[in-house]
């Protein structure tokens, strides 16, 4: 807990228990989670607590979401304390079988040149295709 905590507080985010379950959730996760799936893990929330929880944590940027294509965003904790930024974030892959996300973390996110002028706040890199477990089953 008082990692959470930590990093609430780096974020000038006070320490409630709502945060920190949502926070310990999404930090023990190896891959981004949707709001369904955090209803699930913490039966003890409500899903509009969760909702507000992630919202807070996107404002701080303590949190960053992915649009993976399943019609529902995901979200996953910044690997590190401070400002989640575009360096920050790796590659993820849809898979259309089974409609998990998986995270690539030694794979970074494809530099983009921009335009003079142009200043690029976040991206999203999902691949999407077949996972090994579908693949190796035949889906």
């Amino acid at each position: 807990m008082e990692n959470e905590t930590r990093r609430l507080a780096e974020k000038g985010l006070k320490p409630t228990p709502n945060r920190i379950l949502v926070l310990r959730e999404l930090a023990a996760s190896d891959h981004p989670l949707s709001l369904g799936e955090l209803e699930i893990r913490l039966d003890t929330l409500d899903r509009s607590s969760i909702f507000r929880v992630l919202t807070l944590f996107l404002d701080h940027e303590l949190v960053h979401s992915i649009e993976d294509g399943s019609g529902s965003l995901r979200y996953e904790a910044c690997a590190a304390p401070g400002k989640c930024t575009i360096s920050d974030r790796h590659v993820h892959f849809h898979c259309e079988s089974c409609n998990r996300t998986f995270c690539f973390p030694a794979t970074p996110v494809p530099a983009v040149e921009l335009p003079p002028d142009f200043t690029a706040h976040s991206v999203n890199y999902v691949v999407k295709g077949e996972c090994a477990d579908c693949k190796n089953r035949g889906f």
